[in-house]
C-alpha cells in the first residue's frame, strides 16, 4: 500500500526548524558571551535557561492535553530569543562585581549581591514579558482553536526561564562564573588527577560497557547478555545507544571547560567592550545634553511611523507553505457524471506533467457520508511535489564499517559513510537579474559574488502555482488553488474553500442566483482577484414524470405501478443483500446505462400491464424537463448562494475593503436580502473585534507592573 497523503514530512520540517533555531540561539548566546566576557563557563550559565525552560514547559502542556504540533512548536520559537536575556544581564552583572568586589567579599557573597541588585527587576521584567500573551486566551472559536497552544507554550517558556533566572541562575553563578573551579590549595598530584581523569570518565565508561558487551564477558561470568559479537548471541548487560560514544565525547570536552581555570577579565581589558564604550560614552553625553530635543526628536520619529503603519495590511494567519497543493475548481452545474469524470482525468493528466510533481489523487463527487457533501460540480485534486532538490543516495565503505554503530558513530560525523551522489530531480530554474549580471565571466569567476546572490533559483510555490493555473484553461471551469491543511479546516469552520467568500441570503434562490452572477462579475475585474465563482443555486436539471392517470386506467394500471418501474428500471432499486462473511453488499436492480442513458430511450422503458402487455413509458407519462435548485443551502433558517473568491497578491484585510465598497457601489441589494462577506475574513474580524477589547485593557495592566517596581512606597 502506498499512502496519497502523507502529513509527517511537514511535521518533520517543522519540528526539524525548531532544532536548528534552538541550536542556532545557543550558538549565538554563546558566542556573544565569550566574545563580551572572554569567559566560557558564563556563556554555559547563560544557555543554561534554554533547554531546560522549554522542558518545563513541555513537562506542563503535557497533562493539559496540547501536543506538539505546529502552533504550539511556534510559541517555543518566539520566546527562545527571550529567555536568555535575564540569565545574560545576571551573568554581566556578576562579572562587573567580581571586577570591583574580588578580593574583599568572598565569592558566594559577591554572587549574591549581584543577583540582589538586578534579580528583582529582571524577574518583573520577564512577567510582563510573560503574561503579554493573555489577549490569545480571549480568541475563541478557530482564532481560539490555532493560537491557544502558541500562548500556552510561549508563556510556560517564560514563566520557566523567569523562575530560573532568580532561583538556578544564581547558584550555577556560584558553581561555574569563577576563574579556579578546582581548589588551588590541593596539591600538583592532585589537580592533574582532576584534570585530566574527570574529562575521560565519561568516554571511558562507555569504552568499557561497549568492552563487555562485544566481548560476553559478563555473559561467561554468570551476570548477564553473552554479547553481541558475530555468533556469540544473547542480551548485552549495558544497551548503548547510537549516540552514546559522541554524548560522551561532547561531555568530556564540556568538562575540559568547566575545570580548567579562565581569568576573568575586567571590563576595560576586553578590545571589544572598550571599543563599544568608546562609541557609547560620546553618544549619551549628546542626548543627555540635549534632552528635550533628543525626545522631540524621537516623538517626530514615531510621528513618521504613522504613514507605513496605516498602509499596513492584515490577515488573519500568515500562509503556511505545507508542501503541497489543493486543486479545488468548481463547474457550472448539471455537468454529466462522464464530462466530469473527463474533467478530472485530464486535469489531471495536465498536473502531471509538471516535473515538480511527485502524484496526483483526484476526487469528484462525494462520499456516501454526511461530513462531505461536495457536488458533482467541485472536483478536488490533492498534488503531492516533489523535494526540491533530490539527491542519489552513495554507500561509501570506511575502515570501520564493520565497527558498532555505537563506536563509529564520531568518525561519521567527519567522514559519512552515506553522501549525496548525482541530482536526481529538482525543480526548474529561473533567472534572476543581479547587478553584475552583465560583466564578463572571469570577473565573476573571480569574485564570489554568486555564492551570496546566486543568479539562477528554483521556482517558488508561487510560482508553479501561476503556470498550472496558465496550463489549466477549461471553458466553464473556475480554477482555485490552495493548501490542503488550510483548506478543509476553511470548510469546516465557514463552508468557503477560498480565502474570501460571499453568502447572498434571502427567500428567493432566482433572485439570490441572479446576485450572485452580477456580484461575480464585478469581483472578478477588482485588482488582486485570481478568481471568483458564483454558485449557481438553480442551475440543476431536473426531469418531472407527469403520470397520465387517464391513460394508465385504460391499461389497468395504478400510479404506484408505474412509479415502481421508474424507481426500478431508470432511478434503481435495491430489492435483497448479499451476506458475504461479516460482510453486506446490496443487490441493486435497475436497466443498464446503454438503456437509459438519453430521453428517448427512457420514453422506451416498458410498464408491464395486468394482462400481459408492455406499454411504452411514453405513453403513460409526459415528459418535461426545467432548471431547479441542485441544492439548497441555508443558514440562520435563511436560504443562501455562495460566491468563492480567490485572490493574489493582496493581503486579505485591504482586498475585502476594497471589493466591499465597490460592490457596494455597484449592487443595489433588494429589501429582505443581505449579504455576508465570510471565509477568513469573518474570523479576522471577530478575533479583532475581541482584541480590541482585551489590548487597551491589558496594555493598562502592562503599564501599572512596570510602575509599581519602581513607585516610591515599593
Amino acid at each position: 500500500m502506498r499512502p496519497d497523503t502523507d502529513r509527517s514530512g511537514l511535521i518533520d520540517r517543522a519540528v526539524e526548524t525548531l532544532k536548528s533555531k534552538l541550536m542556532e540561539e545557543m550558538l549565538v548566546v554563546t558566542l556573544i558571551c565569550i566574545v563580551f566576557l572572554l569567559h566560557f563557563r558564563s556563556a554555559f550559565v547563560a544557555i543554561f535557561t534554554l533547554p531546560v525552560g522549554i522542558l518545563i514547559a513541555f513537562l506542563i502542556i503535557y497533562p493539559l492535553g496540547i501536543n506538539a504540533n505546529i502552533m504550539s512548536l511556534g510559541g517555543i520559537a518566539i520566546a527562545i530569543g527571550v529567555m536568555v536575556d535575564a540569565s545574560v544581564v545576571l551573568v554581566e552583572n556578576a562579572h562587573k562585581h567580581m571586577e570591583r568586589d574580588a578580593g574583599k567579599k568572598s565569592h558566594t557573597r559577591i554572587i549574591i549581591d549581584a543577583s540582589k541588585e538586578v534579580g528583582p527587576a529582571l524577574f518583573y521584567s520577564l512577567l510582563i514579558i510573560t503574561v503579554s500573551f493573555l489577549p490569545v486566551f480571549t480568541l475563541t472559536e478557530q482564532s481560539g482553536r490555532m493560537f491557544k497552544p502558541l500562548a500556552y507554550t510561549k508563556t510556560f517558556a517564560m514563566a520557566a526561564s523567569s523562575v530560573l533566572a532568580v532561583t538556578v541562575i544564581p547558584v550555577l553563578m556560584t558553581f561555574f562564573v569563577l576563574e579556579q573551579p578546582v581548589n588551588p590549595a590541593l596539591s600538583r598530584k592532585k589537580k592533574n588527577l582532576i584534570y585530566y581523569g574527570v574529562p575521560l570518565l565519561p568516554v571511558a565508561a562507555v569504552f568499557l560497557m561497549g568492552f563487555i558487551n562485544e566481548t560476553g564477558i559478563a555473559g561467561r561470568l554468570g551476570i548477564g547478555g553473552t554479547g553481541n559479537l558475530p555468533g556469540a548471541g544473547g542480551d548485552m548487560l549495558f544497551p548503548l545507544p547510537d549516540w552514546s560514544l559522541t554524548a560522551a565525547i561532547a561531555l568530556s570536552i564540556f568538562l575540559i571547560f568547566c575545570i580548567i581555570p579562565q581569568k576573568i577579565y575586567p571590563e576595560h581589558r576586553n578590545p571589544i567592550s572598550r571599543f563599544f564604550i568608546m562609541l557609547y560614552i560620546p553618544c549619551i553625553h549628546v542626548v543627555l545634553k540635549w534632552r528635550r530635543l533628543t525626545i522631540l526628536m524621537a516623538v517626530i520619529i514615531m510621528a513618521f511611523t504613522w504613514y507605513p503603519f496605516s498602509r499596513l495590511g492584515s490577515e488573519f494567519m500568515p500562509p503556511l507553505n505545507e508542501g503541497d497543493l489543493l486543486y479545488m475548481p468548481t463547474t457550472l452545474p448539471g455537468i454529466s457524471i462522464t464530462k466530469a469524470r473527463e474533467l478530472l482525468q485530464q486535469t489531471d493528466k495536465i498536473i502531471q506533467r509538471f516535473p515538480e510533481v511527485h502524484h496526483t489523487l483526484g476526487k469528484i463527487g462525494r462520499a456516501q457520508t454526511p461530513t462531505d457533501p461536495a457536488p458533482l460540480s467541485m472536483i478536488e485534486t490533492t498534488i503531492m511535489l516533489k523535494p526540491k532538490v533530490e539527491y542519489e543516495t552513495v554507500e561509501i565503505k570506511r575502515f570501520f564499517s564493520h565497527w558498532p554503530t555505537w563506536l563509529k558513530a564520531p568518525l561519521t560525523l567527519v567522514w559519512p559513510e552515506v553522501k549525496k551522489g548525482r541530482i536526481l530531480h529538482e525543480w526548474r530554474k529561473k533567472s534572476v537579474d543581479r547587478f553584475f549580471s552583465n560583466w564578463p565571466d572571469f570577473i565573476k569567476t573571480i569574485l564570489p559574488l554568486r555564492w551570496i546572490w546566486p543568479e539562477e533559483r528554483h521556482i517558488t510555490i508561487k510560482k508553479l502555482i501561476q503556470d498550472l493555473d496558465a496550463a489549466i484553461r477549461f471553458p466553464g471551469l473556475t480554477n482555485a488553488w490552495t493548501m490542503p491543511i488550510k483548506t478543509r479546516i476553511d470548510m469546516l469552520s465557514t463552508g468557503i474553500k477560498t480565502p474570501v467568500g460571499i453568502k447572498l441570503m434571502g427567500p428567493d434562490l432566482t433572485v439570490l442566483t441572479d446576485l450572485g452572477a452580477r456580484i461575480e462579475a464585478i469581483v472578478r475585474d477588482i485588482p488582486g482577484t485570481l478568481s471568483a465563482f458564483s454558485e449557481r443555486v438553480t442551475g440543476g436539471n431536473y426531469m418531472d414524470f407527469n403520470i397520465r392517470r387517464e391513460q394508465i386506467a385504460r391499461y389497468g394500471l395504478t400510479v404506484g405501478d408505474v412509479q415502481d418501474v421508474i424507481m426500478t428500471a431508470i432511478g434503481g432499486m435495491n430489492v435483497s443483500y448479499t451476506v458475504e462473511g461479516l460482510e453486506r453488499y446490496p443487490i441493486n436492480l435497475r436497466y443498464n446505462r446503454e438503456l437509459r442513458d438519453s430521453l428517448e430511450k427512457i420514453k422506451r422503458v416498458l410498464v408491464p400491464t395486468p394482462t400481459g402487455a408492455h406499454i411504452p413509458l411514453a405513453q403513460l407519462v409526459n415528459f418535461s424537463i426545467h432548471k431547479g435548485p441542485g441544492g439548497i443551502k441555508s443558514e440562520n433558517s435563511r436560504r443562501t448562494a455562495w460566491i468563492y473568491v480567490d485572490i493574489k497578491d493582496m493581503d486579505l484585510g485591504s482586498y475585502v475593503e476594497s471589493a466591499k465598497k465597490i460592490v457596494m457601489e455597484s449592487i443595489d441589494i433588494p429589501a429582505g436580502y443581505s449579504m455576508v462577506w465570510s471565509g477568513q475574513y469573518e474570523y479576522m474580524e471577530k478575533a479583532r473585534k475581541t482584541l480590541k477589547i482585551i489590548v487597551p485593557r491589558d496594555f493598562g495592566h502592562h503599564l501599572s507592573s512596570t510602575v509599581y517596581p519602581f513607585s516610591e512606597h515599593h
